[in-house]
């Protein structure tokens, strides 16, 4: 039998939409293994807001 070893949330569609500090904070919460950096070209508008589902990787 093998472990499985939960690897944590990998994406995060519900926070599109939402602004982008706050949204790193929830990915950190929710996944700690995870570095969070926040992307502002192409990926947030004018306002901070989080216009694609992030993801890991």
């Amino acid at each position: 039998m093998t472990d499985c070893i939960d690897p944590g949330k990998s994406s995060w569609p519900e926070l599109v939409g939402t602004n982008g500090e706050v949204a790193a904070h929830i990915i950190a919460k929710e996944n700690p293994k995870v570095s969070v950096q926040i992307v502002k070209e192409g990926m947030m508008d004018n306002y901070g807001i989080v216009k694609t589902t992030p993801h890991i990787g």
